[in-house]
């Protein structure tokens, strides 16, 4: 969690990156997979959850797993249905992505659940 969205919520939700360190680290294992922190907030409570969608992050070229984006989101639909669900341009950023492809497969896996794409400005 040292670079692009990843780190702004490293520093803004420590929790969540509590969580991604009960993972073990580097583990190829973890892709296609989440792990998640709930945080209580005076309005009720927010959960973020760090989605493992890409393994290499070095050099140039896409770095994300679309099998991955799949995996995740389906996982996501599984566990919060119903809740209100934004997400970043997971995988198009820094992991060189086509945006295109992965919001399709978001719409696809979150089919009929409250989901919002969140632009972020770091």
């Amino acid at each position: 969690m040292g670079a692009g969205i990843a780190k702004s919520i490293k520093s803004h939700f420590p929790a969540a990156y509590k969580a991604d360190s009960k993972t073990e680290k580097g583990a190829k294992s973890k892709l296609g997979t989440i792990s998640y922190a709930t945080i209580g907030l005076s309005k009720g409570n927010l959960i973020v959850v760090n989605a493992y969608t890409q393994y290499n992050w070095r050099g140039t070229g896409k770095k994300v797993d679309y099998v991955a984006v799949r995996s995740v989101f389906k996982e996501i639909k599984e566990k919060f249905t119903g809740l209100r669900i934004g997400y970043p341009a997971i995988g198009a950023g820094l992991a060189g992505g086509d945006w295109n492809i992965i919001s399709s497969i978001i719409n696809e896996e979150l089919d009929q659940e409250k989901h919002t794409f969140v632009k972020f400005a770091g």
